[in-house]
């Protein structure tokens, strides 16, 4: 029976997202009968009814491709700006589907795709989903494509900087992407062999830090690399987001949320600038020569990886025969070398977050990495 399709990415751009839309789409046409309708833009373009038709030659080449043929946005179909005001525009994206008979509607995206999602399958709309994103923090899967590739690009990174570091004799801080979870810090900080690791889920003193970067430099080591999550918080720092949260959390009327969420908001402007204040800080605590190095962007474009290549690939067939299947309302998640559905209640709202006892983090601590924490090891050992 012919189905037709909808499909849409969302959130900010990664590698594999063309590989995941190829996967989608030569499976859902060569093996299952169905008929693609891509949509421009994320959730506006649904809005919009912007709207084109996924043809295989459309999908042709775009394998090794980085960002998507379709683009993206960060709009949210419950609070998109239309006409200088904020508006719910999940009747539109209702209107869009029923104009053109969608059966489901694929949409690829990280954490915030799936809650948007789950809002639309509350409206009545059969949704299924993909998970990307180079932070690695949707839940319910064993990773999500697009983290491989920053993973290799942020290592690389770390190499590099290595040479520089050891030339002039410097601590080099690098901050990478990772707003609440640590995954990329973590991951390309244990492959480059960085001499600290900052992430969000472990607040770190400045002191100990400090501490294990002087401990080298006694042994005779005249250079430091930092890897810094761009999330990574100070213990101080955690307390009082801690607070905001709580108060938040705990206020009774419309204006004590709002106050607090005012508050919440700017703490984490402040924080942009977090690593530079940490670098400044370390040249002044150590008396060492201290850089700073933001990768940004840089680890979210290119080419994906071989791993994101095949990851995403099997999971657009494995959403492809679940389309087949008549399933929605779930996520497509990786598991072993398979696929699962996953209820999209059990992924929305929730993260995937580096837990402080993870075998990564076990293994930097023994080859001597310091976290910055109570259980930092004894500096001095290693390269």
């Amino acid at each position: 029976m012919h189905r037709q399709i909808g499909i849409l990415t969302s959130g900010g751009d990664c590698p594999g997202l063309n590989a995941a839309l190829r996967g989608v789409g030569k499976a859902g046409q060569g093996c299952f009968d169905m008929h693609l309708v891509g949509f421009r833009d994320g959730f506006r373009g649904m809005v919009q009814d912007r709207s084109i038709d996924v043809d295989t030659r459309l999908l042709s080449g775009i394998l090794t491709d980085g960002g998507t043929i379709l683009g993206t946005s960060r709009d949210k179909p419950h609070r998109m700006p239309i006409g200088g005001k904020v508006r719910n525009m999940i009747d539109a994206v209702v209107e869009t589907y029923e104009r053109h008979h969608l059966d489901a509607l694929v949409c690829i995206g990280g954490g915030g795709t799936q809650k948007n999602a789950l809002r639309l399958k509350e409206a009545g709309l059969h949704v299924i989903t993909l998970p990307k994103t180079i932070d690695n923090d949707v839940a319910c899967t064993d990773v999500s494509f697009g983290f491989d590739t920053a993973l290799g690009i942020a290592t690389e990174a770390v190499d590099r900087l290595h040479s520089t570091a050891m030339s002039h004799s410097r601590v080099i801080v690098v901050e990478v992407m990772g707003h609440r979870a640590g995954w990329i810090a973590l991951g390309a900080g244990l492959a480059g062999g960085a001499d600290v690791i900052l992430v969000p889920e472990i607040p770190y003193n400045i002191e100990k830090v400090a501490d294990a970067i002087l401990a080298r430099s006694r042994a005779g080591k005249n250079f430091s690399i930092v890897a810094v999550a761009e999330g990574a918080l100070s213990a101080e720092q955690a307390k009082t987001i801690e607070r905001l949260l709580t108060g938040k959390e705990s206020a009774a009327t419309k204006e004590e949320r709002r106050a607090a969420s005012m508050e919440l908001q700017g703490f984490h402007r402040k924080h942009v600038n977090h690593t530079l204040e940490l670098t400044r800080e370390l040249e002044k605590i150590t008396g060492l020569e201290s850089r700073l190095t933001i990768l940004g962007h840089l680890q979210r474009g290119g080419t994906p990886s071989a791993a994101d290549r095949i990851l995403a690939t099997r999971m657009g067939t494995g959403c492809a025969e679940l389309l087949n299947q008549g399933v929605h309302g779930v996520m497509v998640a990786a598991q072993g070398s398979g696929t699962r559905a996953v209820p999209l209640e059990e992924v929305a709202g929730k993260k995937n977050l580096v837990p402080p006892d993870h075998p990564w983090v076990i293994s930097a601590r023994q080859v001597g990495t310091c976290f910055g924490d109570e259980y930092t090891p004894t500096a001095g050992t290693g390269k």
